[in-house]
């Protein structure tokens, strides 16, 4: 007789409602040192070719505070199934969740098997809600944020777009999500992209910009390629709700913080200017160490995926 599965009635209509349940990385077993033809972005291949690219076990504890701080808030927290010697941090890589639907992210081919290890959170979702995208619809869910009645999407629709290993979520994605959710708005970002300048490469659309708390938000103005795309989000927040970081705050990834509530944020401890900003505007900040872990290009949003809120 085969055992039941309990399924999950996942639920994500934005950002920052109250978490219930999340996916959240691993660095178990990360592998050795990548070398340079394997950087998968400039941030990585920075640190891989001046000798400071993270140490696993410094990773390790790195996302158990991050976990730590998930069981203070009472968060069902799954996490992926260890594959040896592989990079299994970045958890929104690989899949995102809208709505009730859970979509497996077209990824870089070499980072397949990261999606066979969430194979026992993919088997708890109702198959009707499980999505599959169509090969030609590259996406990965640091582009993809939910908020209210919009979905923002980074995308990069240069013709030099196979030239990027960075540019991760093209236009027929977006597309693909509009069909998904005719109800929603779906609005598209140009993003910056460079495969050897960490400082002009905006990787995902949440290394640039995300919401915070009801009506606020984090943004990076030159991750934007396209000025007026930059200066509908300043109209769509009002520009006393925004917070802006530098290009060297890009860099550290002060935008990829993580919402646990609309009051609540986990962000990395040494980013002074963010979090008394944040705590000037009434937010419970959670600091944890994240430093090793943002040398591989991603930070606390690229490392969780939210499947259910409140």
């Amino acid at each position: 007789m085969s055992l039941l599965i309990p399924m999950l009635k996942l639920n994500i209509k934005d950002e920052t409602s109250r978490l219930k349940a999340v996916v959240l990385g691993t660095a178990e077993s990360n592998g050795p040192i990548p070398k340079p033809e394997e950087a998968y972005d400039p941030k990585s291949l920075q640190h891989i070719l001046a000798g400071t690219y993270p140490k696993t076990e410094d990773m390790i504890n790195e996302m158990e505070a991050v976990a730590n701080v998930f069981s203070k808030y009472d968060v069902q927290v799954f996490r992926p199934k260890v594959i040896q010697e592989c990079n299994q941090i970045f958890a929104r890589d690989i899949a995102f969740v809208i709505d009730d639907k859970m979509i497996i992210a077209n990824i870089l081919p070499e980072r397949g098997k990261e999606i066979d290890a969430i194979k026992h959170v993919w088997e708890q979702v109702d198959p009707e809600n499980r999505i599959i995208l169509p090969d030609e619809c590259h996406i990965e869910g640091g582009d993809v944020m939910p908020w209210r009645e919009y979905i923002f999407i980074g995308t990069y629709s240069g013709k030099d777009y196979p030239d990027f290993i960075t540019a991760r979520t093209n236009t027929e994605a977006v597309k693909a999500i509009q069909d998904l959710f005719p109800e929603r708005i779906v609005k598209s970002f140009e993003l910056r992209k460079s495969n050897s300048d960490p400082l002009e490469n905006a990787l995902h659309l949440d290394c640039c910009f995300q919401p915070i708390g009801k009506n606020k938000a984090i943004l990076h103005k030159n991750g934007f390629l396209i000025e007026e795309e930059y200066q509908y989000l300043v109209d769509y927040f009002g520009e006393e709700n925004i917070f802006e970081i530098s290009k060297k705050e890009m860099y550290e990834m002060n935008s990829n913080i993580f919402s646990i509530s609309e009051d609540v944020v986990i962000s990395e401890k040494n980013f002074t200017r963010l979090n008394t900003w944040l705590r000037e505007h009434g937010f419970t900040v959670e600091e944890v160490p994240y430093a090793e872990v943002a040398k591989q290009g991603g930070l606390l949003r690229c490392s969780t995926l939210p499947l259910i809120r409140d």
